[in-house]
């Protein structure tokens, strides 16, 4: 049997990994009747808040306002693409917009979990950026408090709808991998030297900024580890003090996993990678941005053969699949695929691996 096709492929992932990994969830119209969404963002600080532009061309949502107190910021933002022409708010005018349902919080980490949890105060569903703040506490209390008022929190980690990972996911549902025992993942790139002195700003380095991303999917397929050594080191020479170079091992009652980050990998995007190994099959993701698959399985399993073969997906556009999954949840036509069990154990497995307490 011939290895699966990128059509073979889309028929495996199904609806929600087509929304999650192309362009074409833009263009799906939101159910007749369904009035679009009413979303904000607070911020435009952190390194990802340009995804705002995703929410205004989604027929899922209408864009009311952004707020940005830092006036330098905000003077810097307003010709950007992706804010051109908003409104400009304070945060109470924001959170006091007639019928707003939901707020983007883009903030510096260190204010994401205040901004987040004031949003929650205010009756909104919020999609906070990664990580989730620094106190394991405060996202508790935040979490705590959406789910009693029902309210969705959803986490920035960009690679959930990558179709690849959607794909995956799917393989371990059904079993088809067997009993994972092993998951490998990196992630890195060269940060330049102005980044990089933002980055020291927080203890937890490269790990804490960008192994995130993975470390999301490692929790995702594993759940919390029981143990979480971490190892780190300021490899380059630059007098910044950045961790620049670390390693997460976690360990489970049968499994280990690995997360590598570094701010020093020479086109590192190319070789960010997410592998899972069971006793029945390995499937290798490379890179992450640009999916990748190679698969091989131990039998066949409903069109892919037994051995090795190449999965090849569409080109993945970041946070498109996010924000369709977002409106679904509000409509109430789906629960939440990450619930705040996963949250709260992927930023203490993230605290610990930055050797940061979970309890602060």
């Amino acid at each position: 049997m011939a290895a699966p096709s990128r059509r073979d492929a889309l028929t495996h992932l199904g609806t929600a990994a087509v929304l999650g990994g192309t362009a074409a969830a833009r263009a799906d119209a939101p159910k007749a009747g369904a009035k679009p969404i009413k979303i904000g963002q607070i911020g435009v600080a952190h390194a990802h808040a340009t995804k705002l532009s995703v929410y205004r061309d989604s027929p899922d949502y209408e864009v009311v306002g952004i707020v940005e107190p830092d006036e330098a910021l905000r003077k810097r933002a307003e010709n950007t693409p992706a804010y051109r022409g908003l409104k400009w708010l304070t945060r109470e005018q924001l959170l006091a917009t007639p019928g707003l349902q939901a707020v983007l919080v883009e903030t510096r980490i260190r204010d994401l979990l205040d901004n987040a949890e004031a949003c929650v105060r205010a009756g909104m569903h919020v999609h906070i950026d990664k990580p989730a703040g620094e106190s394991l506490p405060h996202l508790k209390r935040t979490l705590d408090a959406a789910t009693k008022q029902k309210l969705m929190v959803q986490m920035g980690y960009m690679y959930r709808y990558n179709p690849a990972v959607v794909l995956l996911r799917e393989f371990l549902k059904k079993g088809w991998l067997g009993e994972v025992f092993e998951v490998h993942a990196v992630m890195s790139k060269v940060v330049p030297p102005a980044q990089r002195k933002e980055h020291a700003e927080y203890p937890g380095g490269m790990m804490f900024e960008l192994g995130c991303h993975v470390l999301d999917l490692v929790v995702g397929v594993l759940g919390r580890p029981n143990e979480v050594a971490g190892f780190r080191t300021h490899a380059a020479k630059l007098d910044d003090g950045l961790l620049d170079n670390m390693l997460a091992v976690l360990s489970y009652p049968r499994a280990i996993a690995s997360v590598k980050s570094s701010a020093l990998e020479v086109e590192g995007g190319d070789r960010r990678h997410l592998v899972v190994c069971g006793t029945e099959g390995t499937f290798h993701i490379q890179p992450l941005d640009n999916p990748a698959a190679r698969v091989s399985l131990s039998q066949a399993r409903d069109g892919y053969k037994k051995g090795t073969q190449e999965v090849t997906f569409p080109k993945y556009a970041r946070y498109v699949g996010d924000a369709a999954d977002m409106a679904r949840v509000i409509r109430g036509e789906k629960p939440h695929d990450f619930p705040p069990e996963h949250d709260l154990a992927v930023q203490e497995t993230l605290l610990r691996a930055c050797g940061l307490s979970p309890k602060s």
